[in-house]
């Protein structure tokens, strides 16, 4: 670099010292040359060459010798190497080797580039504004907003001719799509500035600046255009599922998409630290020790991330379900990635953290494939054995012959004698489409079961009770046991009975 700015400023007798040769005007003129060769010749990786004292040490055998870049030649690539030797008056210093120097007058015999100096006129080619040509400030405050119109110019011209095909060959109502949206126009520019470097003969700190600048917005606009496509696939899958009544795993979606556009950036960001000769092993040693503390101060938020990311994947639960919470019931209404909303009976919203739903018990009502149907009926103590197994037999036939019940299913049994009934208990599973359509088949078959009862000649019982009441002419002490007859098997003389039910 040293050599570099002293060349830029034509001080080739200061250049001449960054060379393994003996001073003088022969020096300077191969100090000049070699400035020329590595202005045309040398490829822009300033940024990869090593910055330590001792060098890279590339070659163990040869630690005081550094490879600055090869030079293609007739002959075959020439390579630019340093050395370092001691000197009396620095000390330890790198200089241009001795090899490199012999080379020099060759390869800048080969120079044949076309040189902007002579294509420009000497105003902007002489003129400098902070050391730098005014050519090269021209091509960034003009050129580089010139080639992108120039972009939009022909993204709208394909646009529209493309947007005419397809109206045309389908006859159909199309708008003009977007054929080079605006990473693909910067791909285009730094596809262009990689192609003027070969063609136009710049200094090498101009074309390293250049060089530079093409890498930036190339990796820039393929990220973009990378987390473009991500979202387009995130956009059809997301279509997909909603048509298979998937809309849950939308979140998962949602989060992947986030992590490859996170991961797309940081690789963008590694890329372009590498092409600046930026080691990032400690950066990345640092935010692995930061993304443990921010892990471990989120842990609640992952637990309900990551609940909720297994919730989706096993499918234990959709929206439209219908659940059951401990003492939550209703629907679900949005599966998120932290929580999941559920609308209830009462029309108001409860938001069950992920993290409990993953670990708690769920009763899907709405995932029922059939109803249970069983009632239990109290028929009146005066009902005949005759009349009961009538009932029986005809609510057995009435469920069987039934097409929405399950007549494998089907029982109907006199069960026992209750506090106030004979008892008969029925059961059947019912197909019904929802909870809806069970209530209407079970008031049907309720409805029949008591025209059932009905015609076998008895009623459903009445839970009643025998209080019995008594009355005598006695004083406030007497006992009211002394009421009944001595044996107490039968009322008094002049008790009253009433029955209450």
């Amino acid at each position: 670099m040293g050599f570099l700015a002293a060349a830029q400023k034509g001080q080739f007798e200061i250049a001449a010292e960054y060379l393994n040769t003996r001073p003088g005007k022969k020096a300077a003129l191969l100090a000049e040359q070699l400035s020329v060769v590595l202005d045309r010749r040398l490829p822009a990786r300033l940024n990869q060459i090593s910055d330590k004292p001792e060098g890279s040490l590339l070659d163990p055998l040869h630690p005081d010798r550094d490879l600055v870049g090869m030079i293609p030649s007739a002959n075959g690539n020439v390579p630019i190497m340093l050395e370092r030797i001691e000197t009396e008056k620095s000390g330890l210093v790198w200089l241009f080797s001795s090899r490199t120097v012999e080379s020099i007058p060759d390869l800048y015999e080969e120079i044949e580039f076309v040189e902007v100096d002579n294509a420009l006129p000497e105003f902007f080619t002489n003129r400098r504004v902070a050391g730098i040509p005014l050519f090269e400030w021209l091509a960034v405050l003009v050129g580089l907003p010139l080639i992108y119109l120039l972009t939009s110019l022909l993204n709208r011209i394909l646009s529209l001719l493309l947007g005419f095909v397809r109206r045309s060959a389908r006859k159909s109502e199309f708008s003009n799509p977007d054929v080079l949206p605006i990473p693909v126009r910067l791909l285009l520019i730094a596809v262009t500035i990689r192609w003027l470097l070969t063609r136009v003969g710049l200094s090498l700190l101009a074309r390293q600046f250049w060089s530079s600048a093409a890498t930036v917005t190339a990796v820039a606009a393929l990220i973009w255009i990378l987390v473009l496509v991500n979202a387009r696939a995130e956009s059809y899958a997301y279509h997909r599922l909603q048509k298979r009544n998937l809309a849950g795993t939308a979140s998962v979606l949602r989060l992947g998409r986030r992590v490859i556009d996170v991961l797309l950036i940081f690789g963008g960001v590694l890329v372009v630290l590498y092409a600046f000769g930026v080691n990032p092993t400690a950066g990345l040693a640092g935010l692995g020790v930061g993304g443990i503390a921010v892990a471990l101060a989120a842990q609640k938020t992952l637990e309900n991330v990551i609940g909720g990311v297994s919730v989706i994947f096993d499918q234990v639960i959709r929206v439209g379900d219908t659940l059951k919470l401990v003492d939550v019931v209703g629907t679900v209404e949005e599966i998120g990635l932290r929580s999941t909303r559920i609308r209830t009976l009462d029309r108001t919203v409860v938001s069950v953290p992920n993290g409990q739903i993953a670990s708690m018990n769920l009763e899907t009502l709405s995932a029922r494939d059939k109803f249970r149907f069983h009632p239990s009926i109290g028929i009146r103590y005066t009902t005949t054995p005759t009349q009961i197994r009538f009932i029986v037999e005809e609510a057995r036939s009435l469920l069987t012959a039934n097409l929405s019940i399950e007549s494998e299913s089907v029982r109907v049994r006199f069960v026992g004698f209750g506090s106030s009934s004979l008892d008969l208990d029925l059961f059947a599973y019912v197909f019904a489409r929802d909870w809806n359509h069970f209530l209407e088949i079970q008031e049907k078959l309720l409805l029949s079961i008591m025209e059932i009862v009905r015609q076998g000649g008895t009623e459903i019982a009445i839970p009643s009770r025998l209080m019995l009441l008594a009355e005598r002419n006695i004083g406030p002490s007497t006992d009211v046991e002394q009421a009944l007859s001595p044996n107490h098997n039968t009322l008094a003389p002049g008790t009253k009975v009433a029955a209450c039910g």
